[in-house]
């Protein structure tokens, strides 16, 4: 037993030398002067001080000989700043902005307060809402109705918590049918065809109901009022839509059947009133219809010249009624004078416009030509006249 431990010593010891031939020792003062980063002859050690380990370098420790550690303000920093480097000049002065932080301050005491200011302007920005007077907001939670505000500062949960849709309720918006130059013809109780365009004009009334109410809230408003206009131009003549009086009484009909219909949807929207832009007939038949037009205006001015000539008659009839009762007074109190002067007065008017003398009958010497007299006397004045 002696012998064998004997033999397992001796084969250690040759093991731990041909490990150490392998590796052999490094000096101390080697070890120092690479950290210190020196160079040259390596300073004498001092026989006080204590000895250096001559054992392997810890990997995971940083080396002295890096620099030191830079922190959250160095970034700050521009490059070449303390360093001589990178800077214009022959200082190597450093352009641009300088910033650094206070003393002790780094990226991990920063971090909290850059955190909170974020924050704190999240909050600000997703929970307050300032509404104008003429605005509601409609205030959802998960995307389901809460609510609705009104004008002013409102403070809600934020973003995405809550979330707020403004919109304008008291501005009138205006919808033209049909858009641009589009033709919309129409049948008038008469069977004729009118080619209309209009303006409905309305806002919102109940902003709940115009969100949630109707899928396609303006769609649907210029459905009804195409429905509606079409309903009420069947009631009415053609010359009723060409007139100015015609066109507004359909526009309030109009308005009235429309108002009824959306009211009956719950669409939360008041119509202010529709105004007729164009009332023409179809673009194929204009030619037509403007003879016809002018045959009605001749047939009315026609028909008002007749009128005007009726009136002057009855006028005149009356006149003479009026004349002949007095007359016939004047009869009743002296039957026979009156008699005479009525014929007297016939008679006058009557032989005024002749030219005929008459004369008693028998032996009867006309010593002037009287005919002839009374052709040439109204020639009289005229040649006196000439120079």
């Amino acid at each position: 037993m002696k012998q064998i431990a004997a033999w397992i010593a001796q084969g250690r010891t040759r093991k731990g030398e041909a490990q150490a031939a392998a590796f052999p020792p490094v000096p101390a003062q080697d070890i120092l002067r690479q950290e210190e980063g020196g160079e040259g002859e390596p300073p004498a050690s001092s026989p006080d001080s204590p000895p250096k380990s001559s054992g392997p370098r810890n990997p995971w420790q940083v080396p002295s000989n890096k620099g030191p550690r830079r922190g959250m303000d160095d970034m700050f920093r521009p490059l070449g700043h303390g360093t001589g480097k990178g800077g214009g000049g022959k200082g190597g002065a450093p352009k641009g902005p300088q910033i650094s932080l206070p003393p002790g301050m780094d990226g991990r005491k920063i971090l909290p307060f850059a955190l909170a200011g974020t924050v704190a302007i999240w909050l600000l920005l997703t929970s307050g809402h300032q509404l104008s007077s003429n605005q509601q907001g409609v205030v959802t939670t998960f995307g389901k109705y809460t609510g609705i505000i009104g004008p002013g500062l409102n403070i809600t949960a934020p973003w995405p918590i809550q979330q707020v849709s403004v919109e304008d309720v008291t501005s009138i918006r205006r919808d033209s049918v049909p858009e641009g130059e589009a033709e919309k013809l129409m049948l008038t109780s008469d069977q004729s065809l009118v080619d209309l365009s209009y303006i409905v004009r309305w806002n919102i009334k109940n902003l709940k109901q115009f969100n949630y109410q109707l899928q396609d809230p303006q769609g649907t408003i210029i459905e009804v009022a195409e429905a509606a206009m079409r309903a009420s131009v069947a009631e009415v003549k053609l010359n009723d839509v060409m007139a100015g009086n015609g066109r507004a009484e359909i526009g309030e009909h109009v308005r009235q059947r429309m108002q009824a219909i959306l009211d009956a949807y719950h669409a939360g929207v008041l119509i202010q009133g529709v105004d007729i832009k164009k009332a023409d007939p179809p673009a194929k038949v204009n030619e037509a219809f403007q003879k016809v037009q002018a045959a009605q205006q001749d047939a009315n001015r026609d028909l008002s010249n007749a009128q005007a000539f009726a009136q002057q008659v009855v006028a005149r009839a009356e006149g003479d009624a009026t004349a002949f009762d007095k007359v016939y007074a004047q009869y009743k109190l002296a039957p026979e004078v009156t008699r005479r002067r009525m014929y007297y007065a016939t008679m006058e008017r009557v032989l005024s416009s002749t030219d005929k003398v008459i004369a008693p009958s028998g032996n009867t010497t006309s010593y002037l030509p009287l005919p002839e007299i009374r052709k040439k006397a109204p020639d009289a004045p005229a040649q006196g006249s000439n120079p």
